[in-house]
């Protein structure tokens, strides 16, 4: 199997178990945003995991159902703290609803996720849900901190890390070690895969903040310049005050500190400091070493061929990423 692959087993699936019912005002917005696309990066990894351990992939489809509706649910709930208008070129659930539409739904969402765990035997299910409760929780912590860095004016790099580890690569590793668990792989290879998956959420992650800046519209599915207006301490953004002059650190500061009244403006005038002190392309050099890292650490892994060549073809589509 390729990666188109397991992505169309799954999308048949989901097809199957999405159902708009009674109440409508509170399916419709699920079913709304999980019809919207989306790369469905982590239960495609979920079912390429299962398969490098010798578990049927079809085995881990409620698995990765679980992940999608969770990963969507806290997109939803992402766009109302954000009030992003734009969620993968189309609006997001609060705008075309509303605000309390989108919280109740996303709710409903995160039960969802739990009960279709419930489908695996009480030993598999007590595992999957373990890491699962561990890792929404880490997911909601990096949330918070993501949140706390907008009034904090000494964010280090190294916190910023932290926040998109929590907030991003924990899913992702999370997602990768659930497959292995179905496949009844040992707890050493279930780390190794959890540790790749660490890599690989964090290159991933690093890329979303390159693209948010310096992506394509069409193709990116956001606003660009979306964590300018919001003034989100970004890698790029830390990464400038660090290198930048007092004088510069002191008008970035100044332009990121408060809301403006022409948009476009802002988002040019701090990509232009990003450029000058060229942490455009400094960004691109770490989300190489952490592609690297993921590249390593897969190769120490004793799986099946096939799906192994697969993960390393998506840790090397990473860089080429638009979207």
């Amino acid at each position: 199997m390729n990666t188109n692959d397991y992505k169309k087993l799954f999308l048949d699936f989901l097809q199957k178990k999405i159902s708009v019912k009674e109440p409508k005002n509170l399916y419709k917005p699920v079913a709304y945003i999980l019809q919207i696309g989306g790369k469905r990066l982590r239960p495609i990894l979920a079912l390429i995991s299962a398969d490098a351990f010798g578990e049927k992939p079809k085995n881990a489809l409620d698995v990765a159902l679980a992940i999608e509706v969770f990963h969507n649910f806290t997109l939803v709930h992402d766009d109302i703290m954000d009030r992003a208008l734009i969620r993968r070129g189309q609006t997001t659930v609060h705008e075309r609803w509303d605000v309390n539409t989108g919280i109740l739904s996303g709710d409903v969402m995160l039960i969802n996720a739990y009960q279709y765990l419930e489908n695996y035997k009480p030993k598999v299910f007590k595992q999957l849900v373990k890491i699962f409760s561990t890792t929404a929780m880490e997911v909601c912590e990096g949330q918070q901190y993501d949140m706390d860095f907008e009034t904090q004016n000494d964010v280090s790099l190294s916190a910023y890390l932290k926040m998109i580890e929590y907030k991003t690569s924990v899913l992702i590793a999370a997602t990768l070690q659930m497959g292995a668990i179905i496949a009844n792989a040992s707890k050493l290879e279930q780390q190794k895969i959890y540790e790749f998956g660490i890599a690989l959420g964090m290159a991933f992650q690093l890329q979303d903040d390159y693209l948010d800046s310096f992506g394509d519209v069409n193709t990116f599915g956001k606003q660009i310049g979306g964590d300018i207006l919001e003034n989100k301490k970004t890698w790029l953004y830390l990464k400038t005050m660090e290198s930048a002059t007092q004088t510069d650190r002191a008008f970035l500061q100044s332009i990121t500190s408060k809301i403006s009244e022409n948009n476009s403006e802002k988002i040019e005038k701090v990509k232009s400091f990003y450029k000058k002190y060229r942490v455009d392309q400094h960004i691109k050099t770490q989300i190489k070493m952490y592609s690297d890292t993921a590249l390593a650490l897969l190769d120490a892994l004793d799986i099946k061929a096939k799906p192994k060549l697969v993960l390393k073809e998506l840790v090397l589509s990473l860089e080429k990423r638009n979207r």
